[in-house]
């Protein structure tokens, strides 16, 4: 077929376009290789793909018998609904320890606002790093060895976990701003704590208060379960009653857990709606 163009009623050109067969066979062999590749670990792994037929009639039997009905009386008492607010509290200042040093640390990881391109900015990429690339679980057991039992092991575990994922997406967004306004101030002789305060900061405000909101949502999450590990907070009396196989009183635990994700996540969306209306 000739690839000249054809005239059709209006003498509108329409040009032939031949199938591009070498793109289409990478595209196609691509998926062929991520096929390939999922059927061999099914195998490598033996995951047997016929018990998941039947999973959830089998988790239903389960529930039905032994977590069912929930024993909620356990989790009205007074002394569980300290361990909840000890949960709050353990959340709260993990969060706001965590901004407190993300802060900086999103500063000097920021390769268009750092001090030191050369040493600062792989020095603070390197602790964000570090900090994202253990779990809280990990940091909870690591300080429950060494500071002991209790709330101050969450505390850090948090601290360090919101550290790490709230410092990478803040040294994202003060590499993606508008570098007019700081050349500005620098031409002007500001230094580098002016140039933060007046010059980026105003930009990334929306975006920082949003990263705040999600860190405290996700930070509330981790701290419902730190306590399994020994860090205090609700988690301690999941871990007693998974031992002792109170059933009943494990899914009252996680019915509890489950309501005060809900309104934490309830009072985040609120606050990220006020936020974006900051802008």
């Amino acid at each position: 077929m000739s690839n000249q163009p054809s005239r059709i009623a209006g003498d509108v050109p329409i040009r032939w376009s031949r199938y591009k067969f070498p793109d289409t066979f990478l595209r196609y062999g691509a998926w062929l290789c991520v096929f390939v590749f999922l059927v061999y670990c099914v195998e490598y792994l033996n995951i047997p793909l016929d018990r998941l037929l039947g999973v959830f009639g089998r988790m239903g039997d389960i529930v039905a018998n032994r977590y069912y009905p929930p024993d909620m009386e356990y989790i009205m008492d007074r002394e569980y609904l300290d361990y909840v607010v000890e949960t709050i509290q353990m959340a709260y200042l993990g969060a706001l320890f965590g901004i407190g040093l993300t802060l900086p640390l999103g500063w000097f990881a920021a390769y268009n606002m750092t001090p030191s391109r050369r040493f600062i900015y792989p020095l603070a990429r390197l602790i964000t790093m570090s900090c994202r690339a253990v779990h809280e679980m990990i940091w909870a057991i690591l300080f429950v060895s060494i500071l002991g039992y209790g709330m101050l092991a969450g505390v850090l575990a948090l601290t360090l976990f919101c550290t790490g994922f709230a410092g990478k997406l803040l040294a994202e967004e003060i590499e993606a701003i508008d570098m007019g306004p700081v050349e500005a101030m620098r031409s002007t002789g500001a230094n580098l704590f002016q140039t933060m305060i007046f010059g980026v900061f105003p930009q990334i405000r929306v975006a920082f208060t949003g990263i705040a909101i999600y860190t405290w949502d996700v930070a509330f999450r981790a701290a419902t379960v730190v306590g399994f590990f020994g860090a205090g907070g609700m988690g301690w009396y999941l871990k007693r009653n998974v031992l002792q196989i109170e059933t009943e009183r494990v899914a009252a635990i996680l019915i509890s857990i489950l309501i005060l994700v809900m309104i934490s996540e309830t009072v985040s969306a609120w606050a990220r709606g006020k936020a974006m209306k900051m802008q």
